[in-house]
């Protein structure tokens, strides 16, 4: 049997958008591209209505509870549940949790995590980012980035 064990290093931790990611396996670490990102998130945390062009998206919620919108139809998904948002398929959540949730998100192909990696900044801390409202500048920059990696944002985030 053969295991991989990825240690996360200081340049795998990044606050993206009012939440703390941290790439535990990183897509161009395996043949298949698999991307496994970790995401601490707080109450209300919600993208963008959104679609992936190349790649599936799983969610394993870990801790917390999230309301998930997949192709208009809504759910609620709590710790130890896993939902798959198809590709091609409108999708986004709300953290509903109080104390904010923590989940896994699977991708394969690096779309999304290189999306992350070009919008978010590296961690200070292990820690929440203070959180700011976005300015116009920045939300056109996440259409333009998601734009860049096969994701097409189509509405709001979810209230």
């Amino acid at each position: 049997m053969t295991m991989h064990t990825t240690i996360g290093k200081p340049g795998d931790m990044f606050w993206f958008k009012g939440t703390l990611v941290k790439i535990r396996v990183s897509w161009n670490a395996g043949e298949d591209r698999v991307s496994v990102v970790e995401h601490y998130m707080p109450y209300g945390e919600s993208p963008p209505l959104h679609i992936h062009r190349n790649e599936d998206e799983v969610f394993h919620i870990l801790e917390g509870e999230m309301r998930i919108h997949i192709d208009g139809k809504e759910s609620v998904a709590k710790a130890g549940e896993t939902v798959l948002a198809p590709k091609g398929k409108p999708h986004s959540f709300r953290v509903e949790s109080p104390e904010g949730a923590r989940c896994l998100t699977i991708t394969s192909g690096g779309d999304f995590e290189n999306m992350i990696r070009e919008m978010a900044e590296p961690a200070t801390s292990a820690g929440l980012p203070p959180q700011v409202e976005p300015t116009p500048a920045m939300i056109i920059a996440l259409y333009e980035a998601c734009a860049r990696n096969g994701i097409e944002i189509i509405g709001s985030p979810l209230s």
